[in-house]
């Protein structure tokens, strides 16, 4: 039997019973259960995550259950996971990438442009917020943080005019519907490794890697070893507003990148093209250009050395 340590939001169960599906129709007759537990993420929803250690509080109770034999695999959103994991854990398998952009979801305006002045925009990402105070600095950006339908309900109950999610998130959850517009990445570059989902195991738990071979996606592979070189060189966490995405066209692969301060007045970007078989070299360069070109000013006034 294989156990699958997930959150209990709708979209981390959605991950996970998708997971579920694949390696029961990849191994038939195997028996697959789920392990769900609530994170530090998950509990600590009236402070941003910037204050209260990041993005792995998503995912360090998922982590403790492998290392304690609680479950044998852990199924995250990418995005949520640090560069850095924990001794005796490793990313076996990444999952074909749903749309990895970000979406703008209103009840009464089709895009952000037909935004009014001074309207409400509710996001708890820092990258979001200052991609937004640069395109349009005249709104007032609100912190919203919660599951993805506590976000549509707080939207729903007139708090905010606009709110910005993963596009990956509400097609997951069957709500493309709530989608008013998909930004283009060369308009809004999305989070390193949104859109993918990664499967953890322990080190050295072959019976576990094997059966989950099949699940494997090398076109998201190549593109989170770009993705997460770059993020993890520029020190990537929620406390620094850090975007990177990685489109792969034949034996090439194409890194668009940005570092911003969280007022958004400072931005670099940058873009670097290469051979995809060197994707975590590619990220890599990019992010040492983007330091020297700026970013290292911006993190050090975060307090980051680089």
């Amino acid at each position: 039997m294989l156990r699958i340590a997930t959150r209990e939001s709708p979209l981390a169960l959605w991950q996970a019973h998708h997971v579920k599906s694949l390696l029961e129709q990849a191994h038939l007759g195997s028996v697959v259960s789920l392990v769900p537990m609530t994170t530090q993420g998950d509990q600590l929803l009236d402070r941003s995550l910037a204050t209260v250690g990041g993005k792995g509080l998503f995912v360090k109770e998922l982590e403790a259950a492998l290392l304690e034999n609680r479950a044998d695999l852990a199924v995250h959103s990418m995005k949520d996971v640090p560069a850095q994991l924990p001794e005796g854990l490793t990313l076996t398998t990444f999952l074909t990438g749903e749309d990895p952009r970000d979406a703008f979801v209103s009840n009464h305006y089709a895009s952000l442009d037909a935004l009014p002045q001074g309207a409400i925009v509710g996001t708890a990402s820092l990258r979001r917020q200052a991609q937004l105070r640069r395109l349009r600095p005249d709104l007032e950006i609100r912190e919203l943080r919660g599951n993805v339908g506590t976000r549509l309900r707080r939207l729903d109950e007139g708090n905010f005019d606009a709110i910005l999610l993963a596009q990956a998130g509400l097609v997951r959850l069957g709500l493309g519907a709530r989608i008013r517009e998909s930004f283009a990445v060369d308009r809004f570059v999305p989070a390193c490794a949104q859109g993918v989902i990664g499967i953890e195991c322990r080190v050295g738990d072959a019976v576990t890697a094997a059966r989950l071979a099949p699940l494997h996606d090398t076109y998201s592979a190549t593109r989170l070893a770009a993705e997460r070189s770059l993020n993890a060189r520029l020190g990537g966490a929620c406390t620094v507003p850090v975007a990177g995405h990685a489109i792969i066209t034949g034996t090439q692969l194409h890194l668009t990148a940005l570092v911003a301060s969280p007022d958004g007045l400072d931005q670099v970007r940058d873009e670097i093209s290469g051979a995809s078989v060197d994707a975590a070299a590619l990220g890599q360069a990019l992010a040492e250009r983007l330091l020297d070109n700026g970013a290292r000013a911006i993190l050090a006034k975060l307090g980051i050395d680089a």
